[in-house]
């Protein structure tokens, strides 16, 4: 067969042909148009803290936000930007139990700008800032949409012991009607085997108090909300409040082990896990800093503890190592100058970079004087910091290997609450493929949360906590 000669049109329709295929086949920020930026990646993290929006592209986004009312929305415009699929997925990430995204919407508002807007459940405190690329992230345009009134975490905390305490009244109270029905049934309806009760049987049959039915409401008459009533000092003193951080969470995995089990995760799950066992202690509440799966900065998680005024800080991480090799669990308390070793220095340095990671706002105004906050701990918490970290570590010690028979100190930013003993306890190496998978089984979290509890109970039962010193104004 003879082929045709190439003359220089077809040469040249060759080439356009070539040209065409290349094109089409092209990865995604090749057809975005002249300075316009490609999206990475979407994700919404929302919590009751507050809820995060991430926008990732492959260069800085610009953007303007204004709130508008009636109803609330938030609207942001983003520069340089055309609408993408990639944006577009920000509509199916949006949670039917998000506290404050009611809906979302995207939309090519002009040429080269996005508008993104949000239907509130409630008014926010947005925040709106930019992270440079770091870790496995290219840059970040982040939105974080803040409640106008924080609650006050500490009377949440009594309000639900008095819940908790008036629940188990009324399940005594219950058993003691279900028992007095059964003695005051008739003689001929009780079971042959039932036995009369003795005439001086004990004042079991005291009746339950009567409760007088309100008269009705008028028509005309607005329902009043009664406030719950103040904090007695009594009330505040006879609590134990204990901090649990789990480290990591959202934007910031943590350590990653060999089959893919995040840092963030486990020590979440062990948290939980934490709670609940010394919530069964009548005295003790536990505030925790995350709940769910989002980014605390370490700043934050400090605010949060002293905002309950807690007696204990205990901070849950799961170590990772260059090597496999390494494992063990470890207990860390604050230093008050150099690192007890080379490790826990290396340690201290790799949790502290959680925020650059996670993604802080550094134009906050208050960021500066809670970083001074940071640098104001005491010797005295020092000493029983390392107390609470022995008895602690001495419990785990019975669980499993320990990484160091003592524990490490070093200058870990979230330890450094200045009136609160406080540690942070790496429960295992999650780079070791062994303990990794110690630490997704639920046995072993059962172990490692029995064995935290009782540390902390020896503590206290050797070092009681003291008087608050909150005003009940």
């Amino acid at each position: 067969m003879t082929r045709p000669p190439v003359t220089s049109s077809r040469r040249s329709t060759l080439r356009r042909m070539g040209g065409l295929a290349l094109l089409l086949q092209a990865p995604t920020q090749l057809l975005a148009g002249p300075g316009l930026a490609t999206i990475v990646a979407v994700r919404i993290w929302p919590a009751q803290d507050y809820t995060r929006i991430t926008i990732e592209s492959d260069r800085p986004l610009v953007a303007r936000h204004s709130l508008v009312s009636g109803p609330d929305r938030l609207v942001i415009d983003v520069d340089d930007l055309d609408l993408s699929p990639g944006l577009r997925e920000l509509l199916g990430k949006v949670r039917a139990d998000d506290p404050y995204i009611e809906g979302l919407r995207v939309g090519q508002n002009q040429p080269r700008v996005v508008r993104i807007v949000l239907d509130l459940k409630q008014a926010v405190a947005p925040q709106v800032f930019t992270l440079q690329p770091v870790a496995a992230y290219k840059h970040r345009l982040v939105l974080d949409l803040y409640p106008l009134q924080e609650r006050d975490p500490l009377l949440a905390l009594i309000r639900e012991k008095e819940a908790a305490e008036k629940a188990a009244a009324q399940s005594v109270q219950d058993a003691l009607g279900e028992l007095i029905a059964k003695l005051d049934k008739p003689e001929s309806t009780r079971p042959a085997t039932s036995a009369p009760p003795a005439a001086s049987a004990p004042v079991l049959i005291a009746q339950k108090p009567q409760t007088q039915t309100p008269p009705p409401a008028s028509a005309a008459s607005a329902p009043q909300v009664v406030p719950p009533p103040p904090l007695t000092k009594q009330q505040l003193d006879r609590l134990i409040v204990i901090a649990l951080d789990p480290g990591h969470g959202g934007e910031d995995p943590g350590a990653t082990g060999p089959s893919g089990l995040k840092e963030k995760d486990v020590v979440l799950a062990i948290g939980l896990k934490l709670r609940d066992r010394l919530d069964k202690h009548p005295n003790i509440r536990v505030m925790m800093t995350r709940d769910a799966d989002f980014f605390v900065p370490l700043h934050e998680r400090v605010r949060k503890a002293r905002r309950v005024q807690a007696d204990l800080f205990v901070s849950l991480h799961a170590d990772a190592f260059f090597t496999p090799q390494a494992r063990g669990a470890s207990v860390f308390a604050l230093s008050d100058g150099a690192a007890s070793s080379a490790a826990a220095r290396w340690m201290a340095d790799r949790e502290n970079a959680a925020d650059l990671i996670g993604g802080v706002n550094t134009k906050v105004k208050d960021a500066s004087v809670l970083r001074t906050l940071l640098d104001l701990s005491t010797t005295a918490q020092i000493k029983d910091s390392l107390k609470l970290g022995g008895e602690v570590l001495g419990q785990i010690s019975r669980v499993g290997k320990l990484h160091k028979p003592r524990v490490e100190q070093a200058g870990f930013a979230v330890l450094k609450a200045p009136d609160i003993p406080s540690i942070l306890v790496e429960t295992a190496f999650i780079s070791n493929p062994e303990e990794e998978a110690k630490l997704s089984s639920e046995a072993y979290q059962a172990q490692l949360v029995e064995a935290i509890a009782t540390g902390i109970s020896r503590y206290f039962a050797k070092n009681p906590p003291l008087a608050r010193n909150r005003s009940l104004t």
